[in-house]
């Protein structure tokens, strides 16, 4: 394993994170699927080991994953070893009519963070990110005012943004123009592309970048087929459709997967190899479950070389784009 510098910060972590939204099993909220199906927490457990012993030291939750199902498990499982470190979000919850709600407010920041400690087992957060906040929360200032005060206390070590997936320029602009946080988390993969620009800003500045959604939900996995379906408790089963799968595939078919005959790879480990060519990243967090998505995504790293870098970057503007389109409209 290798590891990276977190921006500016004194952290260094994983290449590869263990995205731990999965493991908060399923849940729903107001008649919304949050999670991707049941998970088996004896399971769970065994594949968050497998992947400290992998050199695997950074893991991302959140409170809202599996309603505070995936901290708990971490807490559980890892608690407060020194050698690990943390990263969880803040900002969505069950509102009092039972329907998904965001409260940015100090108050709820304050004691969310105190109920994150409290399943994590630890006495700090090492990166705090802000759930998907949009402009006018910063704005309103209390959430930056919660994160703030937290770090102050010792509480967090670090905080930073967690961007939305399809528009994360005015957010990332406000925190760049304001040198707020230490890091943002956006999606970066082989489809979406969206937000290099600032990932390239950002890091000049000295963020740390955690790349999520390296797979795009598992389509870059090379395990979903056209004909492939999702239980209701999966939010993919409203997201990952047919003619989103066929269109995917087909481009993958034949502009993409020759290069894992070429590299000797498999799909996943082109897929996050192309998001570790960018040295702005500081890691990558692919969802993990089992012990063998583990090893499915650490054990086929390589090199690509700047000519198939450049024609998969490129892919974003002459291919992908009309399919984030369609991915957009599905939610």
């Amino acid at each position: 394993m290798n590891y990276r510098k977190f921006g500016n910060t004194d952290l260094r972590v994983s290449e590869i994170g263990f995205g731990s939204w999965a493991i908060g099993g399923a849940a729903n909220v107001g008649g919304v699927p949050i999670g991707w199906g049941p998970s088996d927490d004896a399971v769970s457990q065994k594949a968050i080991h497998t992947a400290l012993d992998a050199g695997i030291n950074f893991f991302d939750t959140a409170d809202f994953y599996g309603l505070g199902h995936s901290e708990f498990i971490l807490g559980n499982t890892i608690g407060d070893r020194k050698d690990v470190l943390i990263a969880t979000k803040v900002g969505q919850k069950v509102g009092n009519d039972g329907k998904i709600a965001i409260d940015y407010s100090k108050d709820h920041i304050i004691k969310a963070c105190e109920l994150s400690l409290q399943r994590l087992k630890r006495d700090h957060i090492d990166f705090h990110q802000l759930h998907v906040a949009r402009v006018p929360h910063l704005e309103n200032g209390e959430c930056i005012e919660a994160m703030q005060l937290l770090q102050q206390q010792g509480k967090i070590r670090y905080w930073g943004i967690s961007l939305i997936t399809f528009n994360p320029f005015p957010e990332a602009d406000y925190f760049l123009k304001h040198n707020l946080g230490n890091g943002f988390q956006l999606v970066f993969n082989l489809i979406n592309q969206k937000a290099l620009p600032i990932m390239l800003q950002a890091a000049a500045k000295g963020y740390g970048i955690i790349a999520r959604m390296p797979l795009q939900f598992g389509l870059l996995s090379g395990k979903i087929k056209t004909h492939t379906t999702f239980s209701s408790d999966d939010h993919r089963s409203y997201r990952v459709v047919p003619h989103i799968t066929e269109a995917v595939l087909k481009i993958l078919q034949e502009e993409v997967w020759n290069l894992c005959d070429k590299y000797q790879t498999t799909a996943s480990g082109l897929a996050l190899s192309y998001i570790l060519s960018y040295p702005e990243i500081s890691t990558v967090i692919p969802g993990i479950r089992t012990p063998e998505h583990v090893a499915l995504n650490t054990d086929h790293l390589v090199q690509i070389d700047d000519d198939d870098k450049r024609h998969l970057q490129e892919l974003y503007q002459s291919h992908w784009l009309p399919v984030m389109e369609m991915m957009e409209k599905q939610g």
